[in-house]
């Protein structure tokens, strides 16, 4: 099987239907190796520049639901032409990258390849987008309705918790002191250390 139809094959498994010729495209233009990985909680999908290698890499998280997948995608191609083009002297997350990734998006803001509950606050982030779409709130709750879990689960966001309360976050456990824009104070029960937590985390209040 050829690497072109590997990449439509792997295309067609990730992202949304009406997506995938545009996605393919966006591979044939300049190609590059795409792998889906194992599930990294720093990150949802990775390019790293390497001047060495003739063909650049991008790996994003097997777990991901269509939409992200999508996003994911198209943000980490935006990596690749933006050092491509500007060189390696460019903030990764610079206004380079921002114009790329928002020219990349343009053609995907139809409501034949997002629901509408995430278009709407997509174009909002697409405005100037961050590092990861984590850090809008409105943009990740409504991408996270379409991720695969197990039927009638009930997930609280550290956001929901009212200050004071308590609640558990991988084991440990926290109370929620202050809301600081898209992150939150919260004291570590156990060694009384303050941590800044991104409002988007499951929790479980107890």
């Amino acid at each position: 099987m050829s690497v072109k139809i590997d990449i439509l094959a792997l295309l067609q498994q990730k992202i949304p239907a009406n997506a995938v010729q545009y996605c393919w495209d966006l591979w044939h233009e300049d190609p590059f190796h795409f792998t889906v990985t194992r599930s990294r909680s720093s990150k949802l999908g990775d390019f790293r520049y390497r001047p060495d290698r003739k063909l650049q890499q991008i790996t994003i998280n097997h777990d991901l639901n269509p939409y992200q997948c999508l996003i994911t995608y198209i943000h980490e191609v935006a990596h690749h032409r933006a050092f491509k083009r500007y060189g390696r002297a460019i903030k990764p997350h610079g206004i380079e990258w921002k114009t790329t990734f928002q020219k990349l998006m343009s053609p995907m803001l139809s409501d034949l390849v997002f629901p509408k509950d995430i278009l709407l606050p997509l174009k909002r982030y697409l405005v100037n987008p961050k590092a990861s779409t984590g850090a809008d709130i409105f943009l990740s709750r409504e991408v996270r309705k379409y991720d695969i879990k197990e039927a009638d689960l009930f997930v609280t966001y550290l956001s929901d918790v009212k200050v004071g309360n308590h609640f558990t976050l991988r084991g440990r456990q926290f109370q929620k002191e202050s809301t600081r824009r898209t992150r939150i104070l919260c004291l570590e029960v156990k060694t009384g250390r303050k941590y800044l937590i991104s409002g988007n985390a499951e929790v479980e209040e107890y």
